[in-house]
């Protein structure tokens, strides 16, 4: 196999590899932080809003990891800075 189609292929595995681990742990934290804010509510009804704000603001928090996992892999598959370097040794 040549240096374009390693990149190539080493891109896309990476590239699936960082989306799966990177959507899994936010995924498990938005579950843990639902959880505690519902039982939180729960044992002090009145602060329902105040917990509820909070949690609105930990949800968007714990999800800007998995984006940025998302732009990583994007990034990956359709500008790798790779591309350029090997292309440009292959042809010089």
């Amino acid at each position: 196999m040549d240096n374009i189609g390693l990149i190539g292929t080493v891109s896309i595995i990476v590239s699936g590899l960082t989306i799966t681990i990177g959507s899994i742990g936010p995924a498990f934290g938005e579950a843990r932080a639902a959880a505690q804010a519902l039982s939180a509510i729960a044992q002090q009804p009145d602060e329902a809003n105040t917990i509820t704000r909070t949690l609105f603001v930990s949800m968007a928090m714990i999800e800007s990891t998995a984006i940025y996992c998302f732009v990583v892999t994007m990034i990956l598959i359709f500008a790798n800075p790779f591309w350029n370097y090997v292309v440009g040794k292959a042809g010089g």
